[in-house]
């Protein structure tokens, strides 16, 4: 079974929540994630914080990150602001916002983000198939450029190659399952003719990494998985869903009890950086306090 087809069918156990993930602002998508509990972004943001202060020490420069699968730039906001999921979340759910159109909205969140104190040496690159919420992003002030492209389908195209080869730390909160190594494929040419990025992957336990971990490798990568540790994405729909996931679990060999069998999606971290600086800083020294 290849890879992308694999993850299709893994794909079919998740509820299916495309119809508010591109609109042309968040207050939707956020209604409802409110509602789950959808929490990654904010567990993955004092890892990635980490990396980020690692990089800035290592490299002496503004710190570039490439989001993958970004939406409306919510990685973004967490960190380049002092700003949490509850914050995000009750945001975009004032009731002062609720009767506004999204042009406003836009307006008002460019003020919004640009009257917080900013983390003035990092800059975030957004990629991910949703226009709309691309678009959001970027005329928000949340992304310092956002790539609106479905690389399962499409190559990358020639113009973001200059850009992509200054990124220093490329992120990813759950988006692994619906990009597969296909995208991971036509990004690295780009990614690695500069200076060779950290990758960091959020995956759920429902979602074999190997593919994706065999195409690093093959551009001279090292991928560790922070063991020990599971992070909450979200609740579960419905008993269904999670019966659906359960049982996709058992079919990798997972055990899901104590974990996805009391309710919530979690999820894995994966980090993948050159050979050399694995063996210089395992990832446990790397993340420690």
């Amino acid at each position: 079974m290849s890879g992308d087809t694999a993850s299709d069918d893994i794909n079919e156990a998740k509820a299916n929540m495309d119809h508010i993930y591109d609109q042309p602002d968040p207050r939707a998508y956020f209604h409802e994630l409110r509602k789950l509990g959808y929490a990654i972004p904010g567990a993955a943001k004092p890892i990635f914080q980490k990396l980020i202060s690692r990089l800035r020490h290592q490299r002496n420069d503004t710190v570039h990150v490439l989001d993958l699968g970004c939406s409306y730039g919510v990685n973004a906001a967490l960190l380049k602001h002092d700003l949490s999921m509850p914050d995000l979340y009750d945001h975009w759910s004032e009731e002062d916002i609720a009767g506004i159109v999204s042009e406003e909205l836009i307006a008002s969140d460019r003020r919004y983000f640009s009257n917080l104190d900013e983390q003035a040496d990092i800059t975030v690159t957004g990629l991910d198939q949703a226009d709309s919420a691309i678009s959001f992003a970027e005329e928000s002030g949340l992304l310092d450029e956002g790539l609106a492209i479905n690389l399962e389908t499409a190559p990358l195209p020639g113009e973001a190659t200059e850009n992509l080869a200054q990124v220093d730390l490329v992120t990813s909160t759950g988006c692994v399952g619906y990009l597969t190594e296909k995208s991971f494929e036509r990004l690295l040419p780009a990614l690695t003719k500069g200076r060779s990025p950290w990758i960091g992957n959020f995956v759920l336990r429902m979602f074999p990494f190997d593919a994706i971990e065999d195409t690093l490798t093959e551009w001279g990568y090292i991928t560790e998985k922070l063991e020990g540790q599971t992070f909450v994405q979200r609740d579960f729909v419905s008993d269904e869903e999670q019966e659906q996931v359960l049982e996709q679990l058992h079919k990798r060999g997972i055990d899901p009890a104590g974990k996805e069998s009391e309710g919530q999606l979690l999820a894995e971290f994966y980090l993948s950086r050159p050979a050399n600086e694995v063996e210089a800083t395992p990832i446990e020294h790397l993340l420690a306090a």
